[in-house]
């Protein structure tokens, strides 16, 4: 085995974002409170550099830069060096994008932040040619020497910018939320909806699950028959499009195109778990088999290449793998060459062509393809004069073939980190696809999981923990920890009435009352109280590709109010939402999440109570339709939750409750169903 040339203290981290830069010659350290009093020590300027490890540019700035041993000279005689994984350490990573967007009016990743010994900003970037990272590093060195007042005095309006934008001040007027606000909202964000093929009108796309889930909701429930068209849409596109892996399954992370065509090849596994309840929701609307096909392959996507033997789900694969000459290539592992292609498909490869656009529709670069559809397969069969099951047998033997080949090439890296909230996302796609399709094969892995994070990932104190890996779980959990895994909880109840999994959701919501509540402006923080204060303390708002943690947090405390009866819960989801009603109405797609609470207020909001020896069939059949405005809960014997007290019954029974008030019982499922109020 060849010896390393050099090695730093990141060897012994467990990150592979981290284990990534252990041999560079630049002297990485991770962040440690050690680390940054050295720079202090010192009087040394620190250098910040957060990335992840499926992250492209990471990569190509680590080759120009990190490996290069006259940068490496630089950064190590004059600064102090610290690497952060931004998926270990989320409340980092934010902090310092906000003082990029501060600084630049931009962000991503790599994220290169130079600071004071004290960790406040005074420099930022992305990605950084090696000339010019040189040349900034040595400006920034002589003005921090000659004029440090100058540099401070940056550095404490830039922090005190930062600390700001995290002022989130109670509202104490009386909350009104009415019809008028969504649509208001709606309008304005329809302006920048690309009806003709999905997503947002300009590149890069983004899936962001979390829109779409409110829009199919709010169409469905105001019959808003474009808005509907315009969701199916994008779903359809998405499912067409090269950021969708048409041979092995699964989502990568956006396109950077309009067409959703040519992805970042990076594979996430919070998009993949969001898209999996996206696509499972969809199909309940509108029965459409193409979204079931989607969530198929894409679970059979994150077993065979995400999911461990313990049950837990790793966090991505890399957008890069060795190429045919053993170098490092962007999308390497996914394009395909014509001729590839047809000495792979014979007779069949003018049927493949037309189907996955071989032609310039398909065309990425160096004569290399990424496999795009454009049509519903009911107009392509009849343009081949083909039935659907030909065709179908057809596409299964095109992939089978481009599967079994494609898995002779060099695969891309696994980030095998297990991260909770991540895992919770996931867990939470699988359970919303066994409502939906009724396999057990879903429902026994989502309760693998869910097992997983009970006993793993909490400990004696009710405290969740972020990060896992090799038995060892290091880092204290976030409010997206805690607000996703009682999300997943609660939906996981929902599914199987198994009661234990609601009142883990209140054990955990208790205890984030207690280490991350602010009881002056009723929010979450991100950070708990038991963790060192960074040079601000993050209130997460904005949904973004995962929903703000304070919004999945507020829909908790709305659906646990019901069950519990808690009133106190209601009452902070309600001034939560009230507090930041204003930006939404100017910003829909970046408070979706937000919206989808203001609809359960705006509309009929119903508690559905089945009790009985038959609760399991009677369940299952509500999860038939789509239901947006329901919780649902169940019981045989006497239960201790507030909204099943003496529905026990031996006899099958619904109850149609509103704001913990119940209709008389029925044993007509239904007249169930007919007596709930869809329309906003």
């Amino acid at each position: 085995m060849s010896q390393k040339k050099h090695t730093n203290i990141l060897a012994s981290e467990t990150s592979p974002y981290l284990l990534q830069h252990a041999h560079n010659p630049v002297d990485w350290k991770p962040w440690q409170d050690t680390h940054l009093q050295e720079a202090d020590k010192e009087n040394k300027l620190i250098i910040i550099s957060i990335g992840y490890a499926a992250c492209h540019w990471c990569h190509v700035m680590e080759k120009e830069c990190f490996e290069d041993e006259e940068v490496a000279e630089i950064m190590n005689q004059n600064f102090i060096n610290i690497k952060v994984d931004r998926e270990e350490r989320p409340d980092v990573d934010q902090i310092y994008m906000q003082a990029l967007q501060i600084m630049t009016g931009q962000g991503g990743w790599p994220l290169n932040v130079v600071t004071l010994p004290s960790g406040k900003p005074i420099w930022g970037a992305t990605y950084v040619p090696k000339k010019n990272w040189i040349e900034t590093l040595q400006q920034l060195v002589d003005v921090y020497k000659n004029s440090p007042e100058k540099v401070i005095e940056y550095a404490e309006k830039l922090t005190k910018g930062i600390q700001e934008i995290n002022l989130i001040n109670i509202k104490d007027s009386s909350p009104e939320f009415t019809r008028e606000t969504l649509v208001k909202t709606v309008n304005n964000w329809k302006k920048f909806m690309d009806f003709d093929l999905g997503g947002k009108q300009s590149a890069p796309k983004f899936p962001l699950p979390n829109n779409y889930q409110f829009l199919m909701r709010y169409a469905f429930q105001t019959k808003d028959k474009e808005l509907m068209k315009y969701i199916e849409t994008s779903l359809n596109q998405m499912a067409f499009g090269g950021i969708y892996d048409q041979i092995g399954g699964g989502f990568s992370r956006y396109a950077v195109d309009t067409k959703w065509h040519v992805p970042h090849f990076e594979k996430m596994l919070y998009d993949n778990g969001q898209l999996v309840s996206l696509y499972s929701d969809a199909y309940s609307l509108t029965k459409n088999e193409l979204y079931k096909e989607i969530v198929s392959e894409t679970t059979k996507f994150v077993e065979r290449e995400l999911m461990s033997d313990e049950g837990v789900f790793y966090s991505s694969l890399d957008a890069d793998s060795l190429n045919k000459e053993g170098v490092l290539e962007e999308g390497a592992f996914y394009g395909w060459t014509k001729k590839e292609l047809k000495s792979l498909l014979g007779d069949e490869f003018i049927f493949f062509a037309d189907y996955y656009n071989v032609n310039s529709y398909g065309l990425w670069e160096n004569d290399t393809y990424v496999l795009i559809r454009k049509e519903r397969d009911e107009n392509f069969a009849l343009r081949h004069n083909l039935s659907i099951s030909e065709l179908k047998n057809k596409v299964k033997n095109w992939k089978s073939i481009l599967y079994k080949e494609r898995d002779k090439r060099n695969r891309p890296r696994l980030d095998d980190k297990t991260l909770t909230s991540w895992n919770a996302l996931m867990l939470k796609g699988y359970v919303d696809a066994y409502k939906v399709f009724q396999e057990e094969h879903f429902l026994k892995i989502a309760q693998k999981n869910a097992n997983f994070i009970l006993s793993k990932q909490i400990d004696e104190s009710g405290k969740l923990y972020h990060n896992y890996k090799n038995g060892k779980r290091t880092i204290n959990g976030y409010l997206e920890d805690y607000a996703t895994v009682i999300d997943s909880f609660i939906s996981l109840y929902e599914a199987t009435f198994e009661e234990k999994w609601l009142f883990e959701a209140k054990k955990l919501t208790d205890y984030a009352f207690v280490h991350f509540y602010n009881s002056k402006n009723k929010m979450f923080y991100f950070t708990s109280d038991l963790d060192k204060d960074l040079i601000s303390k993050k209130i997460d708002l904005e949904d973004n590709v995962i929903p703000s943690s304070n919004s999945i947090m507020a829909n908790n405390l709305f659906k646990l109010s019901l069950f519990f009866s808690n009133t106190y819960y209601s009452d902070v989801s309600k001034q939560m939402l009230h507090n930041i009603q204003e930006q939404m109405e100017k910003y829909g797609s970046g408070f979706s999440n937000w919206l989808n609470l203001m609809c359960n207020y705006v509309g009929e909001f119903y508690e559905i109570v089945i009790s009985g020896k038959n609760i399991e069939e009677i369940s299952n059949k509500f999860k038939n339709y789509y239901i947006p405005n329901i919780i649902l809960a169940g019981c045989v014997k006497p239960s201790e939750i507030s909204l099943l007290k003496n529905r026990e019954s031996l006899e099958t029974k619904v109850y149609i409750c509103k704001n913990n008030s119940c209709n008389l019982p029925q044993t007509d499922f239904q007249k169930s169903i007919n007596n709930i109020i869809f329309k906003l």
